[in-house]
């Protein structure tokens, strides 16, 4: 049986997952068999596993970095919120629910028997097991039916490791605050600290350590300096996305829509040398000089489609396309674009049908299957190849259809517009595939490197390794486990 380390976080957004993942490939580089593991996941940017289900983006960069396949037990119960106060909650891979933040805390216990069972499979199948956790501990109010934090390292029986982030400030507070509201024996299971996200010279922060140490009686682990090459990993927040600006190269831009989803599709695109990605925010208007407009995936499709109206987006895709640009939407983008879209039985919210932009000549019906799916499919025009993956309800059709962005086996996926400056389609992850990306890119007159997308990931996978073994005691940490 593996071993097993948790490390949580004193609030969101403190870098747990690539600390998460740095360490995964530590152990990997030191011959060990490991997994990540997270037991609850709150994330619309999803991968679709080997086994046919998604779960949270963060944890398929982890299992990259373990040097294995994704796998729905490494994150067993992922929401996906579709409102401000619901979320469709998936377990071990597959929807069974979609449900309102009250009812999901009351169905919430009954979850950790599919978050253990998850958590024994991979413990069958490691040496060590790196557990994720969510949130923070500190939201005492949510311990009762806590199975993301505190509530699952006490039934596991898993040692913790806190990190804080000091970039945002009060991180001194944050870790000590927490040893302070959390139960006593909660605050057993904590057995040391990192201090994340320091920028400058890291001794002018030693009596801070000494204090967070001497106020906790928690072991400090050490001082992690910000790493730089962060942004050249998968991006687990969309708005993080666009702090790569390049100002002066070819722009393409992209709508934060309220409920963007799988936003993965844009990360290559970021890291090319030629290409200002940005991020057009509510209230913001599409810039001018655009070369190409992309609309993301969406959990919420017709809600978004009325929130991109509401920002006016619909007018400025307009004249858009009269400057001669070109629009891509995918997934949800690629039901916006279309005449129409109906939701007959309410799955994605309430039941009807809302009137799409009308830039392709295709329509959308909602379905309560989900189409979860890897697959290799060639681009019509480039006849490049494209290694993808579909995640999404509904069925669209209609004649723009006839001129397909991609074959999957011969078979037409995807719409183009009659004038070839609108495209469409479901596959996720597409520019991923560098041939495809750099012919793609070609066509709109965007210059575009020949560095293999992914080998770039491994490379800052490396980095963020090498890094945390530079300033963190490794093996300490690695010894905790149990």
């Amino acid at each position: 049986m593996a071993r097993a380390l948790m490390i949580q976080g004193a609030g969101s957004d403190v870098g747990k997952s690539l600390v998460v993942a740095g360490l995964a490939r530590l152990a990997r580089r030191r011959g060990l068999r490991v997994l990540p593991f997270k037991p609850q996941n709150m994330s619309n940017n999803a991968a679709v596993t080997v086994d046919g289900g998604e779960i949270g983006r963060a944890q398929a960069l982890q299992a990259l970095a373990a040097g294995v396949e994704p796998h729905t037990d490494m994150n067993p119960v992922l929401l996906k919120p579709e409102t401000d106060v619901g979320a469709q909650i998936i377990v071990h891979g597959k929807r069974i629910a979609t449900a309102r933040a009250r009812e999901y805390a009351a169905l919430k216990p009954s979850l950790m028997g599919a978050v253990l069972e998850s958590f024994a499979r991979l413990k069958q199948r490691a040496d060590l097991v790196l557990v994720e956790g969510a949130g923070s501990p500190a939201e005492v109010n949510l311990r009762k039916s806590d199975i993301a934090n505190m509530g699952f390292a006490r039934k596991a029986d898993i040692p913790v490791v806190l990190i804080g982030d000091i970039d945002r400030g009060g991180v001194i507070a944050q870790l000590v605050g927490i040893k302070t509201v959390i139960d006593p024996d909660d605050a057993a299971m904590i057995h040391g600290f990192v201090i994340n996200k320091f920028r400058g010279d890291p001794t002018l922060f030693d009596d801070g350590y000494r204090l967070i140490e001497a106020r906790t009686a928690w072991r400090g682990f050490g001082v992690l300096p910000y790493f730089t090459r962060a942004n050249e990993l998968p991006a687990e927040d969309a708005l993080g996305l666009g702090e790569a600006r390049k100002p002066g190269q070819c722009k393409i831009a992209f709508l934060a829509l309220s409920r963007i989803a799988n936003f993965d599709d844009l990360d290559p695109l970021k890291l090319e040398p030629g290409v200002d990605l940005v991020i057009v925010r509510p209230g913001d208007a599409i810039p001018g000089d655009a070369r190409l407009v992309i609309i993301p995936g969406s959990k919420s499709t017709r809600g978004d489609l009325a929130f991109l109206r509401a920002q006016g987006w619909d007018i400025d895709l307009l004249a858009h396309r009269r400057r001669g640009g070109h629009v891509l939407g995918v997934c949800g983008g690629y039901q916006i674009l279309g005449r129409s879209i109906a939701d007959p039985e309410g799955i994605e919210g309430p039941a009807g049908e809302t009137q799409g932009l009308g830039l392709l000549d295709v329509t959308t019906v909602m379905t309560e299957q989900k189409t979860l799916t890897r697959v290799a499919a060639q681009h019509v025009e480039t006849g490049q190849p494209i290694d993808a993956y579909e995640i999404h309800i509904g069925r669209t059709d209609g004649p723009d259809r006839g001129r397909p962005f991609a074959l999957l086996d011969g078979a037409p996926e995807g719409a183009i517009s009659p004038d070839g400056r609108v495209y469409g389609s479901y596959l996720h992850g597409l520019f991923a595939s560098d041939d495809f990306r750099s012919s793609f890119l070609a066509q709109l007159d965007i210059p575009a490197t020949d560095q293999p997308y992914r080998g770039r990931v491994e490379s800052a996978l490396d980095a963020l390794a090498d890094h945390i073994e530079a300033h963190l005691d490794v093996e300490g940490l690695l010894a905790l486990a149990r």
